[in-house]
């Protein structure tokens, strides 16, 4: 980031320039990497998918999930509460949409998730089941809905989330009900319903080696010796930036080592809002750390992104304050996460545009004895924007008294405008301004200005 200060005389129309720090700074959409990225990973045997929303599928975000992924995960429509809200009562349209657009596109399938504590109906989880019946409501579960897709997918999430931070069985409708051999019952059945999908357990927080992952090893370790049908382990990846587990890649390999594959399945990587620069960048690197742990250990199947784009992303309503967290920004635009991922992949790539392609430039319309109105306006040119903010810290004491296409607010002498809801995309070769009123007395020499 860079900043510019100039002088101002009192009535005059004078102007500082700065550049922009790159808050979500992105190249357009179209400027993609040359080679999709299902055709770099196909090209090193491995899978590069996304988790979708099935009504979304559709325009600019369907093409990309057609483009760009070889591989689909339905993010909820397969889950329990999903399928069956009401006992006996089905709901299969959009799980059916994301096989048949996946099947259109070349695409394999993830199917997620089958057994799992969270987002089951109320009815099956307020019941009274006796272990028999409870039993009984897992097989014919699994059976209907594995065996509705027989032949059609490649992967299932069978048992999902099943471990405490520590190791310890988590505590749930199905470990409280049946006792820890659920998921060996759960991945016979699902076996029986389609022998030619690769079955999964899956869990987050196990992507480096820990006591959580440990017991996910001796567990598969387990159900390996017992002649327990298991494929693979999936290692969800919901990461913080900078947070990459050092071990991740020693971690694959000694899953490897058990005769199963793996997968990163719901990669994501979230920062504090509002990203700037180098919060991006070093999304980026982290986004290349997983890719590359993966690609080093050859029974490693592939990388799913939990959503593609900022939009799908389920960061923000449970991480408040907290988001940006996957390869496309809100208006799909790639990234420098996504560039960081095709090029582990070994594509050629067009490189986002330098920060400096889009500039800021502050300007005083008018002026009085005691007040002004001040304006800022953002352009580029061979960049776009998501989204902007700008920062000044006033010299003199001046105060801002209200603004207008943009959420302003002041703290001492610092104020931080950012952009409103309309105007955030600065397309390359446009501009957006906006403007304000402000308050001063003795003098009122030009700010600093700050942007991104």
């Amino acid at each position: 980031m860079r900043s510019l200060r100039t002088g101002l005389s009192l009535g005059s129309l004078l102007t500082g320039i700065a550049t922009v720090g790159a808050l979500l700074l992105t190249a357009p959409a179209a400027h993609a990497a040359d080679t999709p990225l299902r055709d770099l990973a196909a090209a090193k045997g491995k899978v590069m998918g996304t988790a979708v929303t099935g009504s979304k599928l559709t325009g600019t975000y369907g093409d990309i999930a057609g483009r760009e992924f070889n591989a689909l995960t339905p993010g909820n429509a397969m889950k329990w509460g999903s399928v069956e809200p009401t006992r006996g009562n089905f709901n299969w349209a959009e799980a059916d949409q994301i096989v048949a657009f996946a099947e259109a596109h070349g695409q394999q399938v993830r199917g997620h998730t089958l057994v799992w504590h969270s987002q089951n109906p109320s009815w099956l989880t307020n019941g009274s089941w006796t272990s028999a019946e409870l039993s009984q409501l897992m097989n014919d579960h699994i059976a209907l809905e594995v065996g509705r897709y027989k032949g059609r997918l490649a992967t299932w999430d069978v048992v999902n989330e099943p471990f405490n931070e520590d190791g310890t069985y988590r505590q749930t409708l199905w470990y409280n009900g049946l006792g820890a051999d659920y998921i060996a019952q759960a991945l016979t059945a699902a076996r029986a319903a389609d022998p030619s999908a690769k079955l999964y357990i899956n869990d987050y927080n196990v992507e480096g080696v820990n006591a959580k992952s440990t017991a996910l090893y001796n567990l598969v370790k387990s159900l390996k010796e017992r002649g327990v049908p298991i494929d693979g382990v999936g290692l969800q990846a919901h990461l913080i930036l900078g947070q990459v587990p050092s071990t991740m890649q020693q971690n694959i390999q000694r899953f490897a080592d058990l005769g199963v594959d793996v997968a990163i399945t719901e990669l994501d990587i979230r920062m504090q809002l509002p990203a700037d620069s180098a919060e991006l960048t070093q999304q980026a690197a982290d986004y290349k750390a997983v890719m590359n742990a993966c690609l080093a250990v050859s029974r490693c199947h592939g990388v799913t992104v939990w959503g593609f784009t900022d939009s799908d992303s389920w960061i923000p309503s449970t991480f408040p304050g907290q988001g940006a967290a996957t390869p496309y920004d809100e208006n799909y635009a790639p990234k420098p996460a996504y560039y960081a991922i095709a090029e582990s992949l070994g594509g050629g790539t067009t490189t986002p545009p330098p920060t400096d392609a889009c500039t800021a430039t502050y300007s005083v319309p008018s002026q009085w004895n005691t007040g002004f109105t001040g304006q800022v306006r953002i352009a580029c040119s061979g960049a776009a924007l998501s989204s902007w903010k700008v920062s000044w810290t006033f010299g003199a004491g001046q105060r801002l008294t209200q603004a207008w296409n943009a959420s302003c607010t002041q703290s001492g002498a610092t104020v931080t405008c950012s952009n409103a809801s309309y105007n955030g995309t600065v397309p390359d070769g446009g501009s957006v301004t906006f403007g304000f009123n402000g308050s001063w007395s003795g003098s009122n020499p030009v700010p600093t200005v700050t942007l991104g």
